[in-house]
């Protein structure tokens, strides 16, 4: 952090705790609020979610290789697999959606298809593994599926509606192949592959939501052995880090696993303090009235995914940060289907992130883009509300 920056959070915390009106009753229950849902977040996420989710991307940055997944982008390459690996590439390579321009920038520029780089220009932040994972456990595994599907549909549809729009502008492009050194390891993608999915199943158990009534007796009973279920893969992971991976990669995983958690806990609690002081938690009311925000994306009407999806591409959310947003949003009232509009505009586009793009490709193309965006998350939000 600059100095400046440090003087500027100084200057905005002196002039919070000089002007705020803590004499209020509702400034005071509010204030409440926002501490009461952070301590939620810190009992029910953090420790069984987001720490076994920091360690799965600390561990996709290391042992993926950037390089074989961006050669796919190249103008020349195999269309199908072009938009595959460009609509999953978010969960691939678990970048945010300030990481994802300079990429976005450095593989349009260098050839790829405008097809496939916007592909992965939405997918990048809208399939971010950690993000996906906290909106299934704090907002529901319905919510979080339907952002996953709906993210990879929205890659590949915007991907072939910018092809197809721009297939004059492309072909005079200078195209060609992304020529890029693959990363060389000597152990098997095999063992590669069991490592990573040993940690999801930790992530999973250790994260497995209490059944409810109605709940079969299957459900139950993996909850009533989850605890056992997670020490013996633990005991698994350490057997395959001992026998598997070397000192120096061992200490690249921690370290990346460590930029992760620095770089997103501060925002994302920050965050959660900011929503539960303006909307509160499901059922208790904060700063804003519950009324405003269900006559604006209350139900699923036209207007209120509409509304929604124009929000979501505007604002720029920091990493994981829409998640107690929303989560306020619809404990105050917000339909289902706005949510998932927002969802699904939200982490992709942002008014910053628009003037970055436009610089890369250009006003036309960036225009185009956004409206498709906006429009296939007020779709998408009409059509999960109506079967929700």
């Amino acid at each position: 952090m600059k100095e400046w920056q440090k003087l500027l959070w100084i200057i905005g915390i002196f002039l919070g705790a000089y002007f705020i009106p803590w004499d209020s009753v509702l400034i005071r229950q509010s204030g409440l609020e926002a501490f009461m849902m952070l301590q939620d977040y810190a009992r029910e996420h953090v420790l069984t979610c987001l720490v076994p989710a920091f360690f799965i991307a600390g561990a996709i940055s290391v042992f993926v290789s950037q390089s074989a997944v961006l050669k796919y982008f190249g103008a020349k390459a195999n269309k199908i697999l072009s938009y595959s690996v460009a609509s999953v590439s978010g969960s691939v390579l678990a970048v945010c959606s300030c990481t994802v321009l300079p990429l976005f920038a450095g593989i349009y520029s260098r050839g790829a298809g405008i097809g496939p780089a916007t592909a992965f220009l939405y997918s990048g932040p809208a399939i971010n593994v950690l993000a996906i994972i906290l909106t299934a456990k704090v907002l529901g595994w319905q919510l979080g599926l339907a952002r996953a599907i709906g993210a990879i549909l929205f890659a590949i549809v915007t991907g072939l509606l910018m092809a197809f729009i721009f297939r004059k502008d492309d072909a005079n492009r200078q195209t060609g192949e992304l020529f890029l050194p693959e990363d060389e390891t000597a152990r098997p993608l095999w063992k590669d592959t069991l490592y990573m999915l040993t940690m999801v199943l930790i992530l999973v158990f250790a994260s497995f939501a209490r059944p409810g009534a109605d709940d079969g007796a299957l459900w139950k009973m993996i909850f009533s052995a989850k605890w056992y279920l997670v020490i013996f893969l633990l005991a698994v992971l350490g057997i395959m880090l001992k026998k598997w991976f070397v000192k120096e990669e061992l200490k690249g995983w921690v370290e990346s696993t460590w930029g992760f958690a620095k770089q997103i806990l501060p925002l994302l609690l920050g965050g959660v303090l900011v929503a539960g002081f303006l909307l509160g938690r499901p059922g208790h009311p904060a700063l804003i009235p519950e009324q405003y925000i269900q006559m604006l994306v209350g139900g699923n009407s036209l207007g209120a995914n509409f509304f929604a999806s124009i929000v979501g591409s505007l604002m720029y959310f920091a990493t994981l940060t829409e998640v107690p947003i929303l989560q306020g949003l619809i404990g105050a009232g917000m339909g289902k289907g706005p949510a998932l509009a927002l969802l699904l505009a939200g982490p992709a586009l942002s008014l910053p992130s628009m003037l970055t793009i436009a610089s890369v490709m250009g006003a036309k193309k960036t225009a185009v883009y956004c409206l498709i965006v906006v429009m296939l998350s007020t779709l998408a939000g009409m059509i999960y509300g109506s079967l929700v």
